[in-house]
């Protein structure tokens, strides 16, 4: 097949993949504006937890979810196709590996952030957590409850999968990446600046996320790497708060996901 014959084909692999990992995004924005909508409308006043609980549960539970099944019912996928398995002893090898690469690839950028002195953007939780610091305790087994599993069966699963069907699993991993750590924009808090540096920085442990999977071709390991990432700095943001008492600013929430 002559390249100009496959431009079209992977201009709509390529598009297909934006508007899955758009869709869930978008679909999961509505149902959290609906729902808080109608608590409003009913004068219930929503805590910091209850926030917390409602967009995990409505957004990396049903939106992200969803939008995978969907997306294999119309294309009549089994489990197969997501790799979804119990972790052999080399995936649990994978997952160590990967959980350390990617803290290790996170703090490296951070630490590369900070020494340019270049603002980079916070993730919103951290406003969350400081009315209500207990809340991170609970992000810490959501972690690999909802937002590990839901992210990367989504992300990894259709995403990535969808776009190495044309492009290849190197272009695969690293657009998949790209377009999971930019959805994070709407997440962070900050100038447009801020918000891309902390995209970038968001990028590198996502690589790490996408590697995984392809090598395990296990949906199961990216999500226990993913889980264990966001548990430990969910853990360290709650030591901050309540050890040092910084502000906000202080606290590294924008490598979360």
């Amino acid at each position: 097949m002559s390249t100009t014959t496959r431009l079209p084909d992977l201009a709509r692999s390529f598009l297909a993949a934006i508007a899955l990992g758009g869709g869930g995004l978008v679909v999961g924005t509505i149902l959290v504006f609906i729902t808080q909508f109608a608590a409003a409308s009913a004068g219930v006043e929503l805590t910091p937890l209850a926030l917390v609980v409602t967009s995990l549960i409505l957004l990396q539970g049903i939106a992200f979810g969803g939008v995978a099944l969907i997306y294999s019912r119309y294309r009549g996928l089994d489990r197969s196709y997501f790799g979804v398995s119990v972790p052999s002893l080399r995936d649990i090898v994978a997952v160590v590996l990967g959980y350390v690469t990617a803290l290790a690839a996170a703090f490296v950028g951070a630490f590369l952030v900070s020494t340019f002195g270049v603002q980079a953007g916070s993730n919103q939780v951290t406003e969350i957590a400081a009315q209500d610091p207990e809340v991170l305790l609970l992000l810490v087994p959501a972690s690999f409850l909802l937002i590990g599993p839901g992210e990367e069966l989504l992300f990894r699963g259709v995403v990535q999968n969808r776009i190495r069907e044309s492009f290849g699993p190197v272009p695969g991993i690293a657009l998949a990446s790209a377009i999971f750590a930019a959805i994070h924009y709407v997440a962070l808090t900050g100038g447009a600046g801020g918000r891309l540096v902390t995209i970038g920085i968001l990028f590198l442990p996502s690589v790490v996320f996408g590697t995984a999977y392809e090598l395990t071709d296990n949906i199961a390991v990216p999500a226990l790497i993913h889980g264990a990432y966001n548990a430990t700095l969910f853990s360290l943001a709650y030591l901050v708060f309540k050890l040092t008492e910084m502000n906000p600013g202080g606290v590294p929430s924008g490598l979360l996901f």
